[in-house]
């Protein structure tokens, strides 16, 4: 019996190597496929330091320093853990929850938040953004288009002028369009682009990708857009994966600010 178990638990620990070693390197792959799609952000930074997260694992697995920690510290590891594990599975699920929003036709303003622009156009998140918004506009010809985005140091002009740009090009009348070029943040791009507004008690649509909804809509509410809706972007299927993860973060940063 004991030569049994103890057989067992030699099997078990080779498989959880295994998968710490696999994970290790598949993190490792998709930093760097995220790397080369310049998305413009640091984010793939994580899913390197994920990968020497499961190689440390692997290697305690192997030397045996899970045994070898009092059972004080396993158990506020473990508790951690599952506290990560139950707030990231909550989260995630209320982004899930926020992806297809449609919002309301006749909104009196969409508001598009702005993401990166290059010399050659909207980036592909953004071009996606933009093309929702024109499918909107077109059915709904009395609706008010705020372009919202100023210019960040890796960009050749504000993301307003891009994005207005843009529209334009594809057939919405620039007396449609509203640009507002100064802000950095998804919160400056809300509070600036209410200020903005023609009419008080405006009903408005927030258009910006699937993963960024939920966060999104949630600082319109927070800063007077009590009614503000979600009209919802796809976006490029190759980053879901690490959008999701980083929105994770954002959300968390969100709730303790």
């Amino acid at each position: 019996m004991d030569d049994t178990r103890l057989a067992m638990k030699m099997m078990l620990r080779r498989l959880a190597i295994v998968v710490c070693v696999t994970l290790a390197l598949l993190s490792a792959a998709y930093a760097f496929a995220v790397l080369r799609t310049h998305s413009g952000t640091g984010f793939w930074k994580v899913w390197l330091v994920l990968a020497v997260v499961f190689a440390l694992l692997a290697i305690g697995i192997a030397c045996h320093w899970w045994a070898a920690l009092p059972r004080i510290i396993r158990g506020a590891i473990i508790a951690v853990v599952a506290i990560g594990i139950v707030a990231f599975c909550t989260i995630e699920g209320c982004i899930i929850g926020n992806m297809n929003a449609q919002g309301e036709p006749d909104l009196d303003y969409v508001i598009v938040l702005g993401a990166q622009v290059r010399e050659s156009g909207p980036s592909k998140a953004l071009r996606y953004r933009l093309d929702r918004t024109i499918d909107y506009l077109e059915e709904n010809p009395d609706t008010i288009c705020i372009v919202s985005g100023g210019q960040g140091h890796n960009e050749p002009f504000a993301e307003a002028q891009g994005m207005a740009d843009y529209l334009q090009k594809h057939g919405i009348a620039e007396n449609r369009i509203i640009q507002e070029s100064k802000s950095e943040s998804t919160m400056e791009n809300i509070v600036n682009s209410k200020k903005l507004m023609r009419q008080e008690n405006a009903s408005v649509g927030i258009v910006t990708n699937d993963f960024h909804m939920f966060r999104a809509l949630q600082i319109a509410h927070a800063n007077g857009l009590k009614q503000a809706q979600g009209i919802a972007a796809s976006s490029p299927k190759d980053m879901l994966v690490n959008n999701m993860v980083r929105e994770f973060f954002a959300e968390i940063k969100f709730l303790f600010s």
